[in-house]
């Protein structure tokens, strides 16, 4: 029988977000190829005697490269074995799981998609931010705050976010926070635009930073934020005042939810 590959997304961070169907398909891999921003506990539900191989992929730091994964994914499955390869947020998400896809159907490899919470929605809600809101928001676009390296030209159409979307979530951008704050402001976005930006969003190491597209950044950099983070640029990011209600630290509201969870072995 020939293998199988399941691309599945782990969601944003705290382990209890990945779906039903991806934790079923996790429990049963012999094989998980998982990318550094996997939560440890999310590879604790694999079953133990699966084969677990880090995949790295984590902006600014050293990662494998992504021949060496397609090849790896596609080793594996034509060696019959059923094959996770598990992603932070959602595989077709600026996860670069469309490329795995590709390589994989090229291969004659059998495969399927299992989305995940994307961080480009998790981190707004965290943060007490809907990016829609009937008076305030009625669009939204999701940005990458680090294109394709080498690319000559970059493919944002600067003048259409600024004017044309009313939320902006930019993903993998903490190290590009003053260019994309010039940058929106320099194609027409007020510089008193509310933004927000939030850290390692739905676990315990969450941090959120608000200003302006005319702060943000400077703010930011005085919190000593650092990757990973979410940026959120629009009217809706004024509401994290009034709207936010994750605590990084367990409280009662926590407890009482967790009290009364459906075990995992019964999903």
């Amino acid at each position: 029988m020939g293998g199988f590959v399941a691309l599945v997304g782990a969601g944003p961070g705290d382990p209890e977000l990945i779906t039903v169907k991806g934790l079923r398909r996790l429990s049963s891999a012999d094989v998980v190829v998982y990318d550094a921003l996997v939560h440890p506990d999310t590879l604790a539900l694999a079953r133990p005697a699966a084969e677990l191989i880090a995949a790295g992929k984590r902006g600014g730091k050293p990662s494998a490269r992504q021949e060496w994964i397609n090849a790896t994914l596609i080793e594996h499955a034509k060696a019959g074995k059923f094959v996770v390869r598990l992603k932070g947020g959602d595989p077709f998400v600026f996860g670069r799981g469309g490329e795995e896809a590709e390589a994989l159907t090229a291969a004659g490899v059998p495969w399927e998609v299992v989305p995940g919470v994307s961080s480009a929605i998790a981190a707004p809600a965290y943060a007490g931010v809907p990016i829609t809101h009937r008076d305030a928001a009625s669009s939204v676009a999701f940005i990458t705050g680090h294109e394709k390296p080498g690319r000559a030209e970059s493919r944002v159409n600067w003048a259409a976010l600024a004017q044309g979307i009313d939320t902006l979530v930019f993903l993998m951008a903490v190290g590009r926070l003053e260019h994309i704050a010039a940058q929106l402001i320099a194609h027409g976005r007020p510089a008193d635009t509310p933004a927000v930006i939030v850290r390692s969003a739905t676990t315990s190491e969450q941090a959120t930073v608000a200003g302006t597209l005319a702060t943000i950044a400077e703010r930011a950099a005085t919190a000593g934020l650092s990757a990973p983070a979410t940026l959120v640029v629009g009217a809706v990011a004024r509401l994290h005042d009034e709207l936010r209600w994750f605590n990084a630290e367990p409280s009662a509201v926590l407890a009482w939810a967790s009290a009364r969870a459906v075990p995992v072995t019964s999903l």
